[in-house]
């Protein structure tokens, strides 16, 4: 053998070698802090929640979807992707046809069980976790990291940062509103101090008046709101129902909010959703609030 051919010889065995050498695994952090081990091939991702499919589109891994779960409406082209469940159920042999690579799960959305479950299967799940409004483009950026698209994912979060700094630019020097934010009847659901939509008041220059409590979603007494006296009451539900709540509380006369008027039915599938137009629907949101100013 010559010496261009030894050379072109060992040329291919460090190659191989190498490439037995290659690790097939790296290494991602979630939201939750979690490290999560993907393959280094080519990635096939199911989106557990309408708000993560969201996100991975933003973050520009919508090539990397393979399935998600039903309702994910943003942006237009998760229609096409394969449904794997609801928020009631999961198909897990629909699930597992799409030989995903990793889950994408949102923690406010999936059971603890499922989750479980799915990583028994041997599928790596990745934890999204949003709990302030100004802690999206993070989560952005940090999905940007798992899908190996950081340069979208980077420019998105920039986009949506600006945004926010705008709208907190406009209403933080407004004349404060106490808020009750109510999300059932009978008994009364409202708001506690830990869930986003009490941050997205707080940047549109408003006080949740339950954001004492630490439950995401406390059940509290008419009683108790009316000790609070809020200014405005928002109550979120489809309208019949939001039309029966507000005459509810106009039967209580001594409210701040039932004597300026300030009822006001509010609903933004936007601010459930956990996706990227989460702050599209705090631009809405502060809108609304204030329109019912004081």
């Amino acid at each position: 053998m010559n010496s261009s051919g030894f050379l072109a010889a060992l040329a291919a065995l460090l190659l191989a070698t190498a490439a037995l050498g290659a690790p097939t695994t790296r290494t991602v952090r979630d939201d939750t802090g979690a490290d999560v081990q993907v393959g280094t091939g080519p990635c096939r991702i199911v989106s557990l929640a309408p708000g993560t499919t969201a996100m991975l589109y933003a973050a520009g891994a919508g090539n990397c979807l393979v399935g998600t779960i039903a309702h994910s409406k943003e942006p237009a082209e998760a229609a096409s992707l394969a449904i794997v469940g609801d928020a009631e159920t999961l198909d897990f042999e629909q699930l597992l046809s799409l030989r995903p690579t990793v889950v994408v799960v949102a923690v406010d959305v999936v059971q603890r069980v499922r989750i479980d479950r799915i990583r028994a299967l041997g599928i790596p799940v990745y934890q999204v976790h949003v709990k302030r409004v100004s802690g999206m483009p993070e989560s952005l950026r940090r999905l940007g990291a798992l899908t190996d698209t950081a340069a979208a994912a980077n420019l998105g979060a920039g986009k949506l940062e600006a945004q926010l700094a705008q709208i907190s630019a406009q209403y933080r020097a407004r004349p404060p509103v106490r808020v009750l934010y109510q999300i059932w009847d009978q008994p009364i659901y409202t708001i506690g101090g830990q869930h986003v939509i009490s941050d997205a008041l707080r940047i549109c220059g408003a006080t949740n008046v339950f954001a004492d409590l630490d439950t995401a979603a406390p059940a509290v007494t008419r009683e108790a709101a009316v000790l609070r006296n809020p200014d405005l009451i928002l109550v979120s539900a489809p309208p019949q129902s939001a039309n029966d709540w507000i005459a509810e509380w106009r039967r209580i006369p001594a409210l701040n909010a039932v004597r300026e008027g300030r009822l006001v039915a509010y609903a933004d599938e936007r601010m459930d959703r956990m996706g990227p137009s989460l702050i599209d629907a705090t631009a809405g949101l502060c809108a609304v609030v204030d329109r019912a100013r004081p």
